[in-house]
């Protein structure tokens, strides 16, 4: 098995300009049907990284280069675009990020910026104003650690502004839930209820829940929650396709999709409304498994919108909810080693099951147990099954023993990894994990310089969709504020060019894409973004002033500012 390296994504590249020369040779060359001017485009091709102009023919990338090159190009109906100094990079890709969940958070409850529990409490007691009783309130984003109080919130305050509306509130992390009594009436939920595996009920001094329900524990109220209406379900799959593309995103990874949200990313892209394209991985549910392995790996469908060929799974929780596993445990919690939301078993057999049918392998892995436990069910099932090119991957990979860093590179495991996470947690982790644990946490250029590639991602709903976010956490391992100065830990950044690789050829690399889209290399897709400002040479506090101005898939617009 050849490591995984930066390397091997650059040689897909030069195959594609090979394959097509960036200038027209012989003959009159056809005319582009766009030609870009007057712009600064980082192509993210190593053979012209940085040019003035480009030419886009039948949705793809025609030519990159100088402007006097381009303009031979121009015929009759090609259509001008005059940049005015604007710079172009590639369509932005969040290599982990929940589409359909993004859809839902756009209709709920948004409690990301509260900073009290009572500001919680507040926006549900409005929302109940609005409702019919009986009607379930749906919110996301709480936070505990950003409370004066940091400790978990109890149902009672909750319970008495909404007595005859279940309410059921998702933390910011996906990991666990509060909930109110009506909730837990409706679950069947009590005292007698029972820990399932890999997750955990909090419980007051007499055994009764408190309302919070961590990993494993939230089905125990969420099977109750009424399902989505199929037109619903198309409605937040649009508006978070929208949103995403108002972003600069041209593609996303979703990692973990059941099958009934795959069937209506289908039907959207069959029908020519899906404007993104997505890397689909399927949910941990043996029968939807077994569907698609009876299938077997789906690329580029409907027009390289939908990709099917990947399986999500757990190995743990959250480092937030206390549900990482980890190998001691937690500074703050001495009692509380965190979940394995799978067992090992279950990774092993699932991976070995994925490798015999040419499907991928993604991981949610946070804690340093639980990327041990990744790594071991990963390596066990390669020795069951050696394969070349398989591409596995763990998700997050936020904290690692030291003796577990070069295992990404020697499996040839991908560590896909959400910069902006850091930016996020690093007020409070150092308290999880005490101040050694916290070497490893984070850890992007120690991963590097073991030669793998790390796919940027945001998470999202988990963290904002825009993703300079990430880019900008990646270079300045910063928050919004500039804050801490010279960086968090700033011997783990990573430079402008890999950032930028990070957000483009990485997360392509990661999903089997890296000949269609990742680089404006001729040849490829015309998927670019038009931004006001030049993220690769602006000071780092600038970053997060830079905007949108459009956003192009297959050489469309799919999203232009002010309009």
């Amino acid at each position: 098995m050849p490591n995984l390296s930066r390397l091997a994504p650059l040689a897909a590249w030069a195959l594609v300009v090979v394959a097509r020369p960036a200038r027209p040779q012989g003959g009159a060359p056809q005319p582009a049907d766009l030609l870009l001017v007057n712009t600064r485009i980082y192509t993210v091709d190593q053979s012209h990284p940085f040019v003035a102009a480009m030419a886009v023919r039948d949705g793809r990338v025609q030519f990159v280069g100088s402007t006097q090159e381009a303009m031979l190009l121009r015929g009759q109906s090609t259509r001008m675009l005059d940049l005015k100094g604007s710079t172009v990079i590639p369509g932005m890709i969040d290599a982990h990020a929940h589409l359909f969940g993004l859809g839902t958070f756009l209709h709920n409850i948004d409690l990301r910026d509260t900073r009290s529990y009572d500001e919680v409490v507040a926006r549900v007691a409005d929302r109940v104003k609005q409702a019919p009783a009986g009607r379930w309130i749906v919110g996301r984003a709480w936070d505990q650690n950003k409370w004066g109080n940091t400790r978990f919130p109890t149902h009672e305050a909750l319970s008495r502004v909404s007595p005859n509306n279940p309410v059921l509130l998702t933390r910011v992390d996906g990991h666990a839930i509060l909930v109110n009594a009506a909730a837990m009436r409706a679950a069947g939920v009590s005292a007698a209820s029972k820990d399932p595996a890999g997750g955990r009920i909090e419980r007051g001094a007499g055994g009764e829940p408190t309302g919070v329900f961590v990993d494993n524990a939230m089905g125990l109220v969420e099977k109750a929650v009424p399902p989505l209406s199929h037109d619903e379900m198309q409605s937040a799959a649009l508006d978070a396709i929208a949103e995403s593309n108002r972003w600069g995103l041209t593609a996303l990874d979703d990692p973990g999709e059941p099958r009934d949200v795959l069937d209506v990313f289908e039907e959207l892209a069959k029908a020519g409304k899906f404007n993104l394209r997505v890397y689909a991985m399927i949910a941990d549910d043996s029968a939807a498994i077994e569907h698609y392995f009876q299938l077997g790996p789906q690329s580029g469908l409907y027009d390289n919108r939908l990709w099917i060929r990947s399986i999500k799974l757990y190995a743990d929780g959250a480092l937030g909810s206390r549900g990482a596993a980890l190998l001691d445990p937690y500074n703050d919690d001495p009692k509380n080693v965190g979940l394995l939301k799978s067992t090992p078993e279950h990774l092993r057999d699932v991976s070995i099951r994925a490798l015999r049918h040419g499907f991928q392998v993604a991981t949610h892995a946070i804690g340093d147990r639980g990327n041990r436990v990744a790594l071991d069910a990963y390596e066990a099932a390669l020795e069951t099954v050696p394969t070349v090119d398989h591409r596995f991957r763990i998700e997050h990979v936020q904290i690692l023993d030291h003796a577990d860093v070069p295992r990404f590179a020697k499996l040839g495991v991908i560590p896909s990894m959400q910069a902006v996470h850091q930016t996020s947690d690093m007020y409070w982790a150092p308290n999880r994990l005490g101040y050694a644990r916290t070497l490893g946490a984070y850890a992007w250029r120690s991963l590097l310089n073991t030669g793998v590639v790390i796919p940027n991602g945001s998470d999202f709903p988990v963290e904002r969709v825009n993703p300079l976010f990430s880019f900008h956490a990646a270079v300045a391992r910063q928050d919004d504020d500039n804050w801490p100065p010279n960086g968090w830990f700033p011997e783990q950044r990573m430079t402008r060019q890999e950032a930028l690789q990070s957000i483009t050829i990485w997360p392509a690399y990661a999903a089997f894409q890296e000949q269609l889209i990742g680089s404006l290399s001729p040849g490829k897709l015309a998927d670019f973004v038009i931004l006001d400002r030049d993220i690769m040479t602006v000071p780092e506090s600038d970053i997060l002033g830079t905007h949108v101005v459009a956003t192009y898939i297959g050489g469309r617009a799919v999203f232009e500012r002010g309009r």
